[in-house]
């Protein structure tokens, strides 16, 4: 059977970069990345032999809406179209297919709405055997993204599947109205309505950015976090290890708010610490190479605040590093 083209708002646009010639020792990505056509494929779960290699997809979450009612500054709905235009001139030397399929995009307020149709999206592209990459947004993207997830034949088959956070914050509010920094208490809830555990681990705590009752949340969760402080590159690396060996597959979410201000400035909420960026681009050469990557986005860029792009082209690199 033939799987759904994912729902989209945005179809996919031509890519643009530097162009150095036709042959494939020229290639940048806007050279090698196709518009997504749906194939034939069974609704099952990769073979986590193909997890480095299987085709990646990139879906662009174009929403503003849950870092406004965050209190947040807005602006990260254009993010998909900036990190893209990063990726563009990069050389391509992966050795896998990078199809786009275009944009979800948040129409107003209803976040919700877009939550579940990015989700219904995602879903479809990891029972089709592909590996999505979703460009944020701010950080109520991994709402949609686990939506994607839960759905899947993954969790369906009975998958141990853990969501890993690069992020300066645990994003557990307990609001009455879902936002940017509620996604993670809803999977947990989320879970347990469905008898499951959330297995969630943050790499990059800000202990000044997250209140007692914050903490406590986590605590509460059995959240497993490394306070930026104490992120070395090999506390980090163990403290990632321990993670993988507790889970089948990875869902990894990515709020650039974890970088340095000096890195990343292009966010609703620059950091006043910050993990440093080796270590970041260390953990996430860990997680490509560990085969269990089943899913990934990267959230909160705020291109109105970016600074010579810098911040987009971060996003750009760190994606090039785990599809690499």
């Amino acid at each position: 059977m033939v799987s759904p083209a994912p729902s989209v708002d945005v179809p996919p646009q031509p890519w643009t970069g530097r162009f150095d010639g036709e042959g494939a020792e020229h290639r940048r990505w806007w050279q090698s990345v196709t518009s997504y056509v749906p194939h034939a494929a069974p609704r099952t779960v990769p073979a986590p032999a193909t997890y480095r290699t299987r085709p990646a997809v990139i879906l662009g979450f174009g929403s503003d809406e849950g870092v406004r009612r965050n209190k947040g500054r807005t602006g990260a709905a254009a993010a998909p179209a900036a990190i893209r235009a990063a990726l563009g001139p990069l050389a391509f030397h992966l050795a896998r297919d990078v199809h786009d399929a275009g944009d979800v995009t948040v129409a107003g307020q209803s976040l919700e709405a877009g939550q579940a149709r990015a989700g219904l999206a995602i879903t479809r592209l990891l029972d089709a055997g592909q590996l999505p990459v979703v460009l944020g947004g701010g950080h109520e993207t991994a709402f949609a993204s686990y939506l994607g997830v839960a759905g899947s034949a993954a969790v369906r088959e009975g998958l141990r599947v853990g969501v890993l956070n690069l992020d300066a914050h645990f994003d557990l509010r307990d609001e009455p109205v879902p936002s940017s920094g509620t996604p993670f208490l809803q999977m947990a809830r989320a879970e347990a309505a469905a008898g499951r555990e959330l297995r969630y681990a943050v790499v990059g705590i800000s202990e000044p950015n997250n209140t007692r009752a914050l903490f406590r949340t986590a605590e509460d969760l059995g959240v497993d976090y490394l306070l930026d402080e104490d992120c070395s590159a090999e506390a980090a690396h163990a403290f990632v290890a321990a993670f993988l060996a507790q889970v089948d597959a990875l869902y990894l979410t990515i709020d650039l708010d974890v970088l340095p201000a000096s890195v990343a400035p292009g966010v609703s909420a620059p950091a006043g610490f910050g993990v440093p960026l080796p270590v970041i681009s260390a953990v996430c050469r860990q997680v490509a190479a560990s085969g269990k990557l089943l899913h990934l986005d990267v959230a909160e860029l705020n291109p109105e605040f970016d600074v010579d792009g810098r911040t987009a082209k971060v996003a750009a690199r760190l994606v090039n590093t785990l599809l690499g």
